[in-house]
């Protein structure tokens, strides 16, 4: 039994990678496509996201399924500070973390510079004081059953408007059926079943707890880090998005520096933006929206400054 549900974790992390391929939920992605074009399409991605999670969490907290309640942290001064680094790391690196494996995914093997960076970053401030640990656990986890409920049918009106929009399409090619609203769908729905089995598994908690000097279950973290990435290569493999990008130093410089920046973030905050939107958020976790809240306005002000540099740069003679 055991070997089974390590099998179905893995299968859900792979088809996680390929759907986050699909998906474009990439927070500078998002912001740039705020900035440069007005429009709200990846933001939104990553909201239902945070809403398919949620509603997740909440039935099968409801359910006893929950392996162990999700911590909290107090939302401080170190949580603004942790968001605004993480953010000109993400910046520097021109991806978050889930868009980092959707660049690695397409063949930009520069990224893979990104993970000794974060475990550097991370390294760095793991001696400086944490946010104290909540409490009380999350609101939502303790709604009432009316609630619970009311969270069931919205999931299954959501599934159902899906299955007729993709009825209504006709025919059943990738490009149909993986739409972005398929996309943030299935990495929610993923990112569930693999918590549910695994716990904490993703690349960002492996790379802090070996930070930190936790080294409990590391072969089987690095397995499932595997995983998401091959299911993106896959994915890659199928939008043709997969090619070979010529690495140069100076983009092995900038996702080196730019892992270490969100490394040394997420240690402040903590969590990546990973953690906030799929855990912090969904839960309603004051530290976790303000967290996300710094990534983005920083994010933002350096799109904008760089935009407004480049226009203003004089063109040689």
């Amino acid at each position: 039994m055991h070997s089974a549900l390590s099998l179905i974790a893995l299968a859900a992390v792979a088809l996680m990678g390929f759907a986050n391929q699909r998906g474009s939920t990439c927070t500078v992605a998002a912001i740039d496509q705020i900035v440069s074009e007005r429009r709200f399409d990846q933001l939104i991605a990553l909201c239902q996201v945070s809403l398919w999670v949620g509603g997740g969490l909440v039935l099968l907290n409801a359910l006893g399924l929950l392996p162990a309640v999700p911590v909290g942290y107090a939302a401080g001064a170190a949580t603004i500070a942790g968001g605004a680094l993480f953010g000109v790391g993400a910046f520097v690196n021109r991806a978050c973390v889930l868009g980092s494996i959707a660049r690695l995914g397409s063949g930009d093997w520069t990224y893979l510079a990104a993970l000794p960076g974060f475990y550097l970053g991370t390294l760095t401030t793991s001696r400086l004081p944490r946010p104290a640990r909540l409490t009380e656990g999350a609101l939502v986890l303790r709604s009432p059953a009316w609630l619970v409920c009311v969270i069931a049918a919205l999931l299954l009106v959501g599934l159902f408007v899906h299955a007729w929009r993709l009825r209504r399409s006709g025919g059943a090619t990738l490009e149909r059926i993986w739409t972005p609203y398929t996309a943030t769908s299935v990495i929610g729905l993923t990112f569930l079943v693999a918590t549910l089995i695994l716990g904490r598994w993703t690349y960002i908690d492996f790379l802090s707890d070996l930070a930190c000097g936790v080294t409990q279950r590391t072969a089987p973290k690095l397995m499932f880090s595997v995983a998401l990435l091959l299911g993106a290569m896959v994915g890659g493999w199928t939008e043709k998005r997969l090619k070979w990008v010529k690495p140069d130093m100076i983009s092995v410089a900038r996702r080196l520096v730019g892992g270490a920046l969100m490394g040394a973030g997420s240690a402040l905050i903590p969590g990546g933006n990973d953690a906030l939107v799929l855990v912090g958020m969904p839960l309603l976790w004051s530290y976790a929206w303000l967290a996300f809240a710094s990534i983005c306005i920083t994010i933002s002000v350096a799109t904008v400054i760089t935009r407004v540099a480049k226009v203003y740069t004089p063109t040689p003679p």
